[in-house]
């Protein structure tokens, strides 16, 4: 996810905050009247007015998910295509890759590379996906806390969290379904020092059950003890890949099984993963072009449920965020976080959507204009478009 350093469009959300009594708390189920956050030090009653669907605005509004929608899917499908069969006019960056080629000078480097991809995601869960909500929150700063939670209109948050742990498993493991490949950094590591394997095992499993046991959404539990203990488990877990892991690969750097590791890697978990990618993006795009033929709640309820599904294979991507999808400006485009919702007001009056959303030339993390943009689409433009107090949109 590419999160966004700053907080834009807090007082476009309309949210007002009130101290309420502990007898009056909904538990953070919401009741319609808002949602409450039981933890912390002050109960806060959110009250959200967000723009809603209207006769008067639904052409407008499904125009601008099918331009989002459609944008996705060929940014997964172009990630796919750079990964499995040409990047850059060359070869497949899965090829090179497997081969340690570009910047990487061999097989050790590139089973660095996959570790330090799992360093990345598990700190960023704990230190800015759960942390700074968390921080925001001990501060009372309850606005910015609640608008800092990601997938917080989806109520999808932890579940976000722990698929990006996922992604970390699967890289260690060699495979998607919990299962080790005979040629994987898991078993070479048990083979070869069972006692650090066990801890890296440990602290993924850790890191994954303490992040399904926060309370939930997270978004109304921010000052939940269970934040702290999630947060210690992802910092458990960065601290055994960082120290003993990568120490570990530096002693085997020589080792003719750091080959093997690397294709299986990119065999069995990063090309089906991105497969799968395109293959649910596409299925949602296709929903969102029947709820713009047809607006009903039911259309809107079947495309916020394939955006759900669409986000697994995203978010069990996430520990191999480097290569094309960083070079690309792909994982901004599909993930900026958090969203500037006066901008998303902005294009659906424009009248100019198609034009608002897109960018052309050659990638630029520092071009502000590119951010922007970027800014407006993605996942996240479209949950907001699909979801409304953690359920789907009605019409």
């Amino acid at each position: 996810m590419k999160k966004q350093l700053f907080l834009i469009g807090l007082m476009a959300m309309s949210m007002s905050f009130t101290a309420c009594n502990k007898d009056d708390n909904d538990n953070g189920n919401g009741n319609g009247n808002g949602n409450t956050i039981p933890e912390g030090t002050a109960d806060v009653t959110i009250q959200e007015n967000n723009i809603d669907v209207t006769s008067q605005n639904i052409g407008t509004w499904t125009q601008y998910a099918t331009a989002v929608a459609n944008l996705l899917a060929k940014d997964a499908n172009d990630l796919n295509k750079a990964w499995s069969v040409s990047y850059n006019g060359g070869e497949p960056y899965a090829q090179t890759f497997k081969t340690f080629g570009g910047e990487y000078q061999s097989a050790a480097a590139c089973v660095q590379q996959i570790v330090d991809g799992c360093i990345d995601i598990a700190g960023e869960v704990g230190t800015a996906k759960i942390g700074e909500p968390r921080d925001l929150w001990e501060a009372k700063k309850y606005t910015e806390a609640v608008y800092a939670v990601e997938s917080w209109y989806s109520w999808h948050s932890i579940d976000d969290y722990s698929n990006n742990i996922v992604s970390i498993r699967n890289a260690f493991n060699g495979t998607r379904n919990n299962q080790e490949a005979v040629h994987s950094l898991a078993a070479f590591t048990k083979a070869q020092n069972a006692t650090l394997y066990a801890s890296v095992k440990g602290k993924i499993e850790a890191a994954y059950n303490s992040i399904k046991s926060m309370a939930a959404p997270f978004r109304s539990h921010i000052g939940s003890p269970s934040v702290l203990v999630a947060q210690e488990a992802c910092a458990a877990l960065v601290n055994v890949l960082e120290k003993d892991l990568t120490s570990f690969i530096s002693q085997h750097a020589d080792d003719d099984e750091m080959e093997e590791i690397v294709s299986t890697y990119v065999d069995q978990v990063v090309l089906p993963t991105y497969a799968d990618l395109v293959t649910k993006t596409n299925t949602l795009r296709q929903s969102i072009v029947v709820l713009s033929n047809q607006p009903s709640s039911a259309n809107f309820k079947r495309a916020a449920d394939l955006w759900i599904e669409a986000r697994e294979p995203w978010e069990t991507s996430e520990a191999f965020l480097f290569g094309p999808v960083a070079d690309l400006g792909l994982d901004p485009n599909m993930d900026s976080w958090p969203l500037d919702v006066d901008a998303i007001k902005g294009v659906m009056e424009s009248g100019k959507i198609e034009e608002l959303i897109k960018w052309e030339g050659e990638y630029d993390e520092e071009n502000e204009d590119i951010e922007a943009v970027q800014n407006v689409r993605g996942f996240h433009t479209l949950e907001f478009l699909l979801f409304k107090d953690g359920k789907a949109r009605t019409y």
